[in-house]
């Protein structure tokens, strides 16, 4: 199963190598040359082909957890001062998604869509510490019945030159329910409440709409 934001690149990626493996069959006399010729541009179709794929995962959507919206690398927990929406201190979790990882963008928890914005700017390494606040960006914000408003910023990197977002101000939301993309690379922000749980590591690897980012933590009476 494929990403409909795929959907046209890979119908041109297909015909472009169909095209090129002809091609090379019919005018490169050359048979070393002819094979590498035909091998690459089969390569060149499977990776497009993985990079958009997007496999089916159901979830029962649970209250008391924030799932990872996205596939990828935990690369940044901690504590930060969030301008944008907040004004006040948030745990961030940032998410690295490799060009290998699946991009599409899954909402973390259930509610409603409170905030959504598109921010234009530059295109930094995803890792880079300003990437979060200066790289092409949206910002979205989830009113959930259990932490509150959580955010999720999906951010460009070097090779990302577009970001897809579905979320609408005031829509109501399933946790695990497709809510964008962005196409070739980059990492997703998550802004949780600070007395919520961190129930992943740096470095560990995660699986969105699977792994537990986050949990509830019951307040004392």
């Amino acid at each position: 199963m494929f990403h409909r934001e795929g959907q046209k690149i890979i119908i041109i990626t297909f015909f472009t190598v169909v095209a090129m493996v002809l091609s090379a069959q019919f005018y490169i006399n050359i048979e070393w040359v002819r094979i590498a010729v035909q091998v690459v541009a089969l390569v060149l179709l499977i990776l497009i082909l993985q990079f958009f794929r997007n496999p089916r995962r159901l979830v029962t959507p649970n209250f008391d957890e924030i799932l990872a919206p996205v596939d990828g690398k935990v690369v940044v927990i901690e504590e930060v001062e969030e301008p944008e929406y907040f004004k006040g201190m948030r745990k961030q979790v940032s998410i690295f998604m490799s060009p290998l990882n699946v991009h599409v963008t899954r909402y973390a928890a259930s509610g409603t869509v409170t905030y959504s914005k598109y921010h234009p700017g530059k295109y930094l390494v995803a890792w880079h510490p300003k990437s979060s606040t200066e790289n092409e960006r949206t910002t979205v914000v989830l009113h959930t019945p259990k932490f509150g408003e959580i955010g999720y910023r999906q951010i460009a990197g070097a090779l990302a030159r577009r970001i897809v977002n579905y979320a609408e101000e005031g829509e109501q939301v399933a946790q695990g329910q497709d809510a964008g993309f962005i196409k070739f690379g980059s990492r997703v922000d998550l802004f949780l409440p600070l007395d919520c749980d961190i129930a992943v590591k740096l470095g560990q690897k995660v699986v969105g709409a699977k792994t537990c980012i986050a949990s509830f933590r019951e307040k004392d009476d």
